[in-house]
């Protein structure tokens, strides 16, 4: 490992950087080591305009992947590098403003019933019923569920945080049979050789599941947590209670959700999807 790749690591570290921050940040800069040939340290702030006009021009990269080769390079000469300041004049393109094609509430419903595998099954429900991440499912450790409380605690989930969300009755209950038939001892949710699973299994039970449910809508399973958070909105949670349960930073991201949802009235009636499905296991 180079000592330009230690330093970097050393001050993500200090920052409290995720492991995901940590692979995009140093693969920002081995780009752009690649592209000039030369070590970072030895290029000049005309060296790092020329790399962002080829990513955008000739590599047409999506605006969301430039911004974060931006990102990371920027921390680097700032961090590591210690340049007193990194002004790139670079026109960035603009993010794409689309709205994803959110789930029904009957669609959800659809979708988890027409899962087979009681551990699968257990895991979506969990990205619909506590509006978690893929990652944080994952990492789930049976000592984070409080049945007394009913409540469900998030280790270190994106942006290094911990938190507390709850669970309903009836995802309570799912997680108690669940544990009843596989008995998991540290992770909730173990791969082979008692490892946290493979995100790659679930993602695939999620797209089996939507194709026999006859759902078509594009999308993985982190719509089941856009799923969750449009749908709780449209049944008049606050949206600052709502930051805190998904936890988001910042109350702007969380505040996208009221322009997805077409229509207040959508929330009436709301009902547990969860209670409804019948345990089709054992």
């Amino acid at each position: 490992m180079s000592a330009l790749r230690q330093r970097m690591i050393a001050a993500m570290q200090m920052h409290g950087f995720s492991a995901r921050t940590h692979e995009s940040y140093l693969a920002a800069v081995r780009g752009l080591a690649k592209y000039t040939g030369r070590s970072p340290d030895t290029l000049q702030t005309e060296d790092l305009k020329r790399y962002f006009e080829y990513l955008v021009r000739e590599r047409g990269l999506a605006p969301a992947s430039v911004r974060l080769a931006y990102n990371g390079i920027r921390f680097f000469y700032l961090q590591v590098l210690a340049w007193p300041a990194v002004d790139l004049e670079v026109t960035l393109p603009k993010r794409a403003q689309r709205i994803p094609e959110l789930l029904t509430r009957a669609e959800v419903g659809a979708i988890l019933g027409a899962c087979g595998d009681r551990r699968y099954r257990t895991m979506l429900g969990l990205c619909y019923g506590a509006g978690l991440r893929l990652s944080e499912v994952l990492r789930l450790r049976v000592a984070d569920i409080d049945g007394e409380r009913k409540l469900l605690r998030i280790a270190q989930g994106k942006g290094a945080k911990d938190r507390l969300v709850v669970l309903s009755p009836s995802l309570l209950e799912q997680l108690r049979a669940y544990w009843r038939l596989y008995r998991p001892q540290e992770w909730l949710f173990p791969g082979r050789g008692g490892a946290p699973l493979s995100p790659t299994g679930l993602q695939k039970a999620f797209t089996a599941a939507k194709r026999r449910a006859g759902v078509s809508k594009v999308g993985g399973v982190h719509g089941l947590r856009h799923a969750y958070a449009t749908h709780q909105l449209a049944a008049g949670l606050k949206v600052e209670r709502l930051q805190r349960l998904m936890g988001h930073s910042s109350i702007h991201t969380t505040l996208r959700y009221l322009h997805w949802l077409p229509s207040a009235s959508e929330g009436e009636g709301e009902r547990d999807l969860l209670a409804q499905l019948e345990v089709a296991d054992g």
